[in-house]
C-alpha cells in the first residue's frame, strides 16, 4: 500500500535502499521522522551530509576519519606497535577488534575482498596502498602482516592473492585462527572469540 503522501512515500522508498531494511521497517522511520521534533529531524539531515562532506579516507591505513584528521587517532598513536599490521575488510571490523582491548598494531583496511562475480578486482580494493606502506620509500619496520579477513570464499581468495604479494618481501604473513565460524562477519564476532583468534593466529 503506498501512501497518499508523495513525501512520506519517497522517504519510505530511501530508507528501504538500506542494507537491512525492508519497506515495514523502513515506514516506521518515516513515520518516526514525521513526528519528530523540526531540530531533530535537523540534526539528523546535518549529521548526514557531514558524513559525505567531511569523511575521508585516512592516508596510511585507509579507514575512515575526518577532514583535516588525517592521518587517523590510531596511525598516530604514540603507544602503537608499528611493527604489526592487521588487514580487515571493513571499518567496522577493525572497530570489532579495537573492542577487544588486546590488538595494539596498526590497521589497514581494504574496503571490499576480491569477488570476481561481483566485478570486484584487486584494483578496486586497497591492497596498492599496503604494498607502499611495506617498501623501503615508506620507511616501514613492519614484521608481521595479519589476515584478518571473514572466513568466506571470497575473503579466502583475497588472503591468498595478497599473501603471494608479500612473500617477496620478507614479511612474516599470519592468519587469524579458526575461532571464527565460516561464514561469519568479523563485526558481529564476540571480543573474547577475536582475542582468541588473534592469540591463536597461524603463519601462512
Amino acid at each position: 500500500m503506498r501512501y497518499t503522501s508523495a513525501a512520506i512515500e519517497a522517504l519510505i522508498e530511501e530508507f528501504a535502499k538500506l542494507p537491512g531494511i525492508g519497506r515495514k521497517t523502513a515506514q516506521r522511520l518515516a513515520m518516526h521522522i514525521l513526528h519528530e521534533q523540526p531540530g531533530e529531524v535537523e540534526k539528523l539531515s546535518r549529521a548526514l551530509t557531514d558524513v559525505k562532506e567531511r569523511v575521508v579516507s585516512c592516508s596510511i591505513c585507509q579507514n575512515v576519519t575526518d577532514l583535516g584528521d588525517d592521518p587517523c587517532s590510531i596511525c598516530r598513536g604514540a603507544s602503537r606497535d608499528r611493527s604489526v599490521i592487521c588487514v580487515v575488510e571493513s571499518p567496522t571490523d577493525m572497530l570489532a577488534f579495537e573492542k577487544t582491548a588486546q590488538y595494539r598494531g596498526l590497521y589497514h583496511v581494504l574496503h571490499g575482498v576480491i569477488s570476481p562475480l561481483d566485478g570486484v578486482g584487486p584494483d578496486d580494493i586497497r591492497i596498492k596502498e599496503l604494498l607502499a606502506r611495506l617498501s623501503p620509500a615508506g620507511g616501514s619496520r613492519v614484521n608481521e602482516i595479519i589476515m584478518a579477513l571473514n572466513p568466506t570464499v571470497e575473503g579466502e581468495t583475497t588472503v591468498l592473492y595478497i599473501s603471494k604479494l608479500l612473500k617477496p618481501l620478507g614479511v612474516a604473513v599470519t592468519k587469524i585462527a579458526r575461532g571464527v565460524p565460516v561464514g561469519a562477519e568479523l563485526e558481529f564476532i564476540d571480543e573474547a572469540t577475536l582475542s582468541r583468534a588473534l592469540e591463536g593466529r597461524s603463519a601462512l
